[in-house]
């Protein structure tokens, strides 16, 4: 399989069973659903086609019968429209989807799928890896076990036709502790520092996100891998993200930083961070951004630095012998009456009463 799209199926072709028909089709059971798709989905994997390759007529019905499948699915989980999902269906049909394996062949088989069918399968399994049964979020206990669906997922992004949407269904995972822990502790993470810098910018934007959810989504989780990769991940931080020559990256990676530093679970990170001489300069270079965005960012880790009450001489150092152009900068800094701006300092007197606080700590200071 080497991840080939099938061809779309023609909406003029396509057929709905029972459609405008004298008899119409009885409706599946969530269990006849589920087995029905695993048995389309497991044909697809025994009848590979090769990239450009016409479908015969079989394989052609087969994948509109899975098309069909997969879009009743979603009509009982989410219901059609005129009538609300039964609570009933869903529980069953979580049950089994998760008991057949069927996220494993979805996963495996989405690039053969049309576009259509992929986007009714990230509306499906993001709805069931919500689904509780029993008072359990099973789709939780499946990934448990079959971590390697992870790794499937998070590759995803090396394949331009399918990128997007197995990154939709990774978020959805991670949304579960356990995956998110096992993402975090692999390899995979170095990736996301090249992911990142996709010429796409679709691609690129959607993998800072996978990103960001994996960093702040589950708090302790993140504080443990910050503790434990503290030394690569942040010199990949500074490097490829807060240095990158691409304004967007800069801008969301320094709001970012921000967030992770002032999270309470990560205040011995922060302490390390800001007891860093490259660290420092890394964000003076950033005040100094003509973007007012990137200069508040940036603003919210500097106070960081100065407030810190065991600086280490060389930090001291640095901010003595630039004083100057730091007090200069404070006084001429303001804010620009915007709103994305408003929402980290809602209002003037906050800034000002930061940029005082770090002006009395510069002042304060003697070697």
């Amino acid at each position: 399989m080497t991840g080939c799209l099938w061809p779309c199926v023609s909406g003029t072709n396509a057929k709905t069973a029972g459609s405008g028909g004298l008899f119409r089709s009885k409706p599946r059971s969530p269990t006849e659903l589920v087995r029905h798709m695993g048995e389309l989905l497991r044909f697809l994997s025994e009848h590979p086609e090769p990239c450009g390759g016409k479908l015969d007529g079989k394989c052609e019905q087969k994948m509109e019968d899975l098309s069909k499948t997969i879009r009743e699915t979603k009509f009982t989980l989410y219901g059609n429209g005129d009538a609300e999902p039964n609570a009933e269906a869903c529980t069953q049909l979580t049950k089994e989807f998760f008991k057949e394996n069927t996220l494993r062949l979805i996963i495996l088989y989405l690039s053969h799928m049309d576009l259509e069918t992929q986007k009714d399968v990230t509306q499906v399994i993001a709805n069931l890896q919500r689904q509780k049964v029993d008072s359990r979020i099973i789709a939780s206990d499946y990934l448990e076990v079959n971590q390697y669906l992870l790794d499937t997922l998070v590759c995803g992004y090396d394949n331009t036709d399918i990128a997007i949407h197995y990154s939709s269904m990774l978020r959805d995972c991670i949304r579960h502790q356990v995956a998110a822990r096992y993402v975090l502790s692999s390899q995979h993470m170095k990736k996301f520092f090249d992911y990142i810098q996709f010429p796409d910018f679709n691609l690129a934007s959607d993998a800072f996100k996978t990103f960001k959810e994996l960093l702040t989504r589950h708090k302790s989780t993140a504080a443990e891998f910050y503790t434990k990769n503290y030394d690569w991940f942040f010199s990949e931080f500074n490097s490829k993200l807060l240095q990158s020559s691409n304004y967007i990256i800069r801008r969301q990676s320094i709001q970012l930083l921000g967030d992770i530093l002032l999270e309470r679970l990560n205040s011995s990170v922060m302490v390390s961070y800001v007891s860093s001489k490259e660290n420092l300069i890394v964000l003076m270079n950033l005040l100094r951004e003509q973007s007012k965005a990137i200069q508040i960012e940036a603003f919210r880790v500097f106070k960081l630095f100065t407030a810190n009450q065991n600086k280490p001489r060389e930090i001291v150092s640095i901010l003595l012998t630039n004083k100057t152009k730091i007090l200069r900068f404070l006084k001429d800094f303001t804010i620009e009456k915007v709103f994305f701006l408003a929402l980290i300092y809602s209002e003037d007197r906050l800034l000002e009463s930061d940029k005082e606080q770090v002006s009395m700590d510069i002042l304060a200071m003697e070697l």
